[in-house]
């Protein structure tokens, strides 16, 4: 694997794979030097030209973990604003050194385009294209998920059996297409709740079933319940009359959360906007994976960054 730029087209077994390298790098984390010197010489550049919190540091982290030398490219105060462009920047990065890009843009295709365009030798990570993926993102739930469900079996389990619902703004969500492809890959049953105005128009081609009815769905009894963010930020009109509208339907409120069943995990990718898509009450129990989640994150972004380092190495 040279390049990770989605989760559509990977195998089960390639991700079963960077899910088991992840828990052998997590089960290291517990030794008193954590680092490793797998990737010491390789230059991992994080280039964002969207803000990120969980996810660069998360990069970042994983491969200081692994000895790498990092460096960070945000757009913001950049040559961008004089006009380069997403090529020029990118070659100029692996003339200084780049052997890995992490990147995050705002276009569908970017992360795509620099692996596929023949300007760059580096392998690439898509750490999220616009509304298209964000493949580690899926793949830190399904570890987080996959924990949960199997704790110390968990090596070489896919989630066949599994029911999650993921629930919110799938429109505009990178994260819920990167999910979709993954969990469904890995034997997970999902369904998708929104609004009509916030569902993809394409929806009835995917492997999923969907609803516009929350408190139905949560009925069945799933195993894990996703709560997506609305994107203000990519919407351009009205999707719904108001927040107070939008919570009413489709948040996971104080009482929806208490009529789960004590097994169901509350997922979020972060960050969440407490009080309109969840509740204080659901985002602080137990039954809450959150923070596990971005601790995964770390194990499962060193799994990527060695896989396609590993992959550079062959070609």
């Amino acid at each position: 694997m040279k390049h990770l730029l989605g989760c559509e087209g990977l195998a089960r077994e390639e991700a079963i794979a960077l899910l088991d390298s992840a828990r052998e790098f997590a089960r290291i984390s517990d030794r008193k030097v954590p680092k490793l010197p797998t990737l010491r010489a390789v230059t991992v550049v994080n280039l964002f030209f969207e803000d990120s919190t969980r996810t660069r540091l998360s990069f970042e982290a994983a491969a200081k973990n692994l000895s790498a030398d990092v460096m960070t490219f945000q757009g913001q105060g950049s040559s961008l604003s004089k006009g380069e462009s997403l090529k020029d920047t990118a070659q100029t990065l692996e003339a200084m050194g780049a052997d890995v890009m992490v990147v995050r843009h705002q276009s569908a295709g970017a992360a795509a385009r620099l692996a596929t365009a023949g300007w760059l030798r580096a392998s690439i990570v898509n750490a999220g294209d616009g509304t298209h993926e964000h493949p580690t993102q899926a793949l830190l739930d399904a570890y987080t998920l996959r924990e949960r469900l199997y704790g110390d079996q968990a090596v070489g389990k896919d989630l066949h059996g599994t029911s999650v619902l993921i629930v919110g703004d799938i429109a505009h969500s990178r994260v819920a297409r990167s999910n979709v492809h993954l969990l469904t890959t890995l034997g997970a049953t999902v369904t998708l709740v929104a609004p009509n105005t916030l569902m993809p128009p394409s929806v009835d081609q995917w492997p999923v079933q969907h609803s516009t009815h929350l408190d139905e769905v949560l009925e069945t009894g799933p195993d894990a319940v996703m709560m997506l963010r609305v994107q203000q930020e990519r919407m351009q009109g009205s999707f719904f009359p108001s927040p107070r509208e939008y919570t009413k339907h489709f948040a996971l409120t104080a009482d929806r959360f208490h009529a789960l069943g004590t097994n169901t995990l509350v997922m979020h990718p972060g960050p969440m906007n407490r009080g309109v898509e969840i509740s204080s009450v659901a985002a602080d129990s137990p039954q809450n994976t959150i923070l596990e989640q971005v601790t995964n994150g770390v194990w499962v972004r060193m799994a990527v960054l060695y896989a396609v380092s590993r992959g550079r190495d062959e070609k």
